[in-house]
């Protein structure tokens, strides 16, 4: 960064004059330098227009790592994106290439993910690689990369092109959890932290857990980091998910508790192993029941958790609850491609709706009805609890069910 040095004593002077002239960086604050001297930013493309009084002496000089001025430290990140961008596309810069800016982004460790409707216009194409250094500079980040639609392969795959850096690979740490994954390869979804911190508080020590969709890892580690389960078979059928799961598994110390099972979970051979068996698909995981059936101790049964989205008839809105949503704040719309988590009144103003209720007891009659035929002998199931992940679209809303089997005694 360009700046002026001079004796402190003309500092603030020198200061005042650049602010004048609008030479001022203001991105950074005044600093000491080598000699007794105090360093004042000046804004790169002003130099040509330096005209400073003869009673403040100064030279030029370079500053390697700047101090940010107190004003930009409290700005968010998203203002001084724009500012930066501002400053990179100088005359330009319209309010149709801000519209193109992203308001938000999901950070893992020194990669910002953008989203797919970021800096698409054609003047953002011409700048190239000056385009993802300037983001990366601005948001504290080394890597950029661009999220698009996820492609329908059966495994969530993500469309994602790296804009800047050599390699897609990240950590990302969730309560106390570290997962690590490629992002050009794999999905990460954060709108599952609460059913995550559930699943950590649940009373697993000493079980045999099955992990139906384990993907990178989403449920599998809470049970054996935080949940003290003894034992978990992972089944996961992609092979990047697979190598990401091997990888967090090592990284938190649990490899030797965690067999991953890579194919198709519907073929897998298991069975009588399981206390309890987690389910984790949507829109429904019904095709999974018949193998979670057969893996659950066929003596004593145990407990299954089933995902499933369940349509919900909107709610009638009442004059409280138009203010509450008022007061909060309309939820934000998803990009193309990305879960829709909508927040609001739709799924905070419900504790238990009647279709929740008809779904979870329905499930549980087909369940015990599988596990009668299985075993040639009765078994009953019992409604545990019913939790609300989010709405994963307007009247849809992500459960997951608790349910309790066990065998009926002679």
């Amino acid at each position: 960064v360009p700046a002026l040095a001079t004796e402190p004593r003309f500092a603030q002077r020198l200061r005042q004059c650049l602010e004048q002239e609008r030479l001022l960086d203001g991105r950074y604050g005044l600093q000491r330098v080598p000699g007794g001297r105090v360093a004042v930013p000046v804004l790169p493309d002003k130099l040509s227009q330096l005209c400073l009084p003869a009673e403040v002496p100064c030279e030029l000089l370079g500053i390697q790592d700047p101090v940010p001025s107190r004003a930009a430290r409290r700005r968010s990140p998203a203002q001084r994106l724009r500012e930066e961008l501002r400053r990179l596309l100088g005359a330009g810069w319209s309010g149709e290439l801000e519209r193109d800016v992203p308001h938000a982004w999901q950070r893992h460790g020194d990669l910002v993910l953008l989203s797919e409707d970021s800096f698409r216009a054609e003047p953002w194409e011409r700048l190239g690689s000056a385009l993802w250094e300037t983001v990366a500079k601005a948001l504290g980040a080394r890597r950029v990369a661009r999220r698009g639609r996820v492609m329908p392969d059966g495994m969530r795959s993500p469309r994602v092109t790296l804009l800047l850096g050599q390699h897609g690979w990240v950590e990302h740490v969730d309560n106390g959890i570290r997962y690590t994954f490629d992002v050009t390869k794999c999905m990460f979804s954060p709108g599952n932290i609460t059913e995550k911190l559930r699943v950590a508080s649940l009373p697993c020590s000493g079980e045999v857990v099955v992990d139906l969709y384990a993907g990178i890892g989403y449920f599998t580690l809470p049970f054996l980091v935080h949940a003290g389960a003894a034992f978990v078979h992972a089944c996961e059928w992609n092979s990047h998910a697979v190598e990401a799961l091997h990888r967090s598994l090592v990284l938190n110390g649990v490899r030797d508790r965690c067999h991953i099972h890579s194919g198709d979970s519907r073929q897998l051979q298991l069975r009588d192993v399981a206390d309890r068996v987690n389910l984790g698909l949507i829109p429904s995981s019904e095709e999974g029941w018949p193998v979670a059936c057969r893996v659950l101790k066929k003596a004593t049964g145990g407990v299954l958790h089933i995902h499933h989205n369940v349509e919900t008839r909107p709610v009638p809105a009442t004059p409280q609850s138009a203010v509450l949503l008022a007061e909060r704040g309309s939820p934000e719309p998803a990009s193309p491609g990305e879960e829709a988590q909508h927040g609001g009144e739709e799924t905070l103003g419900a504790r238990l709706r009647p279709e929740w209720q008809s779904w979870a007891e329905g499930t549980a009659t087909r369940i015990q009805g599988l596990l009668a035929e299985l075993h040639g002998r009765p078994w009953r199931s019992s409604v545990l609890h019913i939790e609300p992940v989010k709405s994963y679209a307007p009247h849809v809303h992500h459960l997951v069910l608790d349910l309790e089997c066990r065998p009926v005694l002679p």
